[in-house]
């Protein structure tokens, strides 16, 4: 079985991520989207609350029975070598996140060379979407329509505004 690992804070999920998601769940058997913790960054939403979200907005996508939602507090790594999943799918907007993706895959590499690295990048209309932008939009009363999955939207604004 072809089996990919998509990982990530998701902080909250945006339509440039739904787009990595649907479009790997097209080619790869089964889609891991992973939670992970980051200890560089702070979090709005739990753990389990980005779960949630992430699971609601897969349901519009055609493949979805070929998608698992997880998460993960440790290394990615070894949550990979656990499950026996050797692919990690990184999307890519920019150029700038090349420059730090690049540096992780040859990181997880080093650590455990059964793990290839493919990149993904987002479709060019989606490419300017980052979790950052959409809590910031929120926070200053700004719309976020087409930029996070409708079906969670009042779910991300009612969080960011409390």
């Amino acid at each position: 079985m072809n089996r990919a690992i998509i990982p990530g804070s998701f902080d909250p999920i945006t339509l440039g991520h739904l787009d990595i998601i649907e479009r790997s769940s097209r080619i790869f058997d089964e889609i891991t989207v992973c939670v992970l913790v980051n200890p560089d960054k702070k979090t709005l939403f739990s753990i389990k609350e980005r779960e949630k979200l992430i699971i609601k907005s897969i349901s519009t996508i055609e493949n979805c029975g070929k998608i698992v939602v997880d998460s993960h507090t440790g290394l990615l790594i070894d949550y990979m070598n656990q499950k026996n999943i050797n692919i990690i799918i990184k999307g890519l907007r920019a150029f700038s996140d090349f420059e730090y993706e690049i540096q992780m895959a040859f990181l997880n590499n080093k650590m455990a060379p059964n793990i290839e690295t493919f990149f993904l990048m987002t479709t060019e209309n989606l490419s300017y979407i980052s979790s950052s932008s959409i809590k910031q939009i929120v926070k200053f009363g700004g719309k976020i329509s087409g930029l996070v999955p409708s079906n969670i939207e009042q779910d991300i604004i009612r969080k960011i505004l409390e």
